[in-house]
């Protein structure tokens, strides 16, 4: 599914202390980010809609799978024929 990206505006002394200390421990900033903004969409967006968005998303993850191919019965007799 297609992704889109947001910007956000904050004061750049408290970024760095957001940055500072999120370092220390380790922590990366977007992956924080990343799961409030999930908090948030299962918080206001209703559970039927989730489920569609989720159904929709599955789709659009089969359609771009690619399909397997069927081997014709030459193909086949030409393998056989080429191991031996």
């Amino acid at each position: 599914m297609k992704k889109d990206a947001i910007r956000v505006s904050l004061n750049a002394e408290k970024l760095r202390a957001i940055k500072k200390y999120m370092d220390k421990k380790e922590i990366d900033l977007e992956d924080e980010l990343v799961d409030q903004l999930q908090k948030l969409y299962e918080k206001y967006v209703p559970a039927n809609v989730r489920e569609y968005i989720d159904e929709k998303q599955e789709e659009e993850i089969k359609a771009k799978k690619p399909k397997k191919t069927v081997k014709t019965k030459a193909e086949v007799n030409n393998q056989s024929i080429i191991q031996e």
